[in-house]
């Protein structure tokens, strides 16, 4: 499905020190391509009814061992599975994509919550990339900055790895690139990466890959209720 962006959805004039009070004060919007409440869009075109196209399968969704919040352990794979997911990857150190990323995937949630029919149907899944700095008590608090505080909104989890080296197999597998960016000061270790965020359908397969301009709430909430349109003609399984 070819789709036309009038201009960066994403190129957003928000100061990164301010992302934290956006995070979930008051984010009603009304949407520029529907006219609804939900967060803005910028496409030059209206996005196509959901169910209107396909999303082909692009791979199986890798798993892993990953830990929650609360320091448990869990395969991934197995999160994936029973809901439609948004699989992002960041770190909480970083100053310009990943607050840019969470602030998307806020409104995304908060669009999900005024969506009943696909509330309960959907996750979030926010997995960091720096394991030695971002333990399960720093991804806590990181996630209390984004999530919302909704009874009724979709599960956000913010995940991260026991160590380095069980999350290398883990960026391979979703061909996630980063190094670390050159450190002349005191400042903490940040990274270079592409963001890259994945829609994975309820039977583990990726079905769409976000880049951060392409990564619009409106946009990713088509996809989502495409996903779930697709199954009432074939049911998971």
């Amino acid at each position: 499905m070819l789709r036309i962006v009038l201009r960066g959805t994403l190129t957003l004039p928000f100061i990164i020190a301010s992302f934290p009070a956006f995070a979930h004060d008051a984010h009603s919007h009304k949407s520029s391509v529907t006219g609804s409440e939900g967060p803005p869009s910028a496409y030059a075109f209206p996005l196509p009814a959901p169910g209107s196209y396909d999303l082909p399968t692009i791979m199986v969704a890798a798993g892993g061992n990953v830990l929650d919040e609360k320091g448990r352990t869990h395969d991934l794979a197995q999160l994936l599975h029973n809901r439609v997911t948004v699989l992002a990857f960041i770190y909480t150190r970083c100053g310009d994509v990943c607050p840019t990323a969470s602030l998307q995937i806020s409104l995304l949630q908060d669009l999900a919550t005024a969506t009943p029919e696909v509330t309960n149907r959907m996750q979030l899944l926010s997995m960091s990339f720096d394991p030695d700095y971002d333990t399960p008590a720093v991804m806590a608090v990181y996630a209390r900055t984004w999530r919302s505080p909704k009874k009724e909104a979709p599960e956000w989890q913010f995940l991260t790895a026991p160590d380095g080296a069980t999350l290398a197999p883990l960026l391979v597998a979703y061909n996630q690139s980063i190094g670390p960016k050159p450190n002349k000061t005191s400042s903490p270790l940040q990274f270079y990466h592409i963001f890259r965020a994945f829609l994975i359908d309820r039977s583990g397969q990726v079905r769409n890959i976000y880049s951060l301009d392409f990564l619009d709430p409106n946009l990713v909430m088509t996809d989502i209720k495409t996903l779930l349109l697709e199954e009432k003609k074939a049911p998971i399984k």
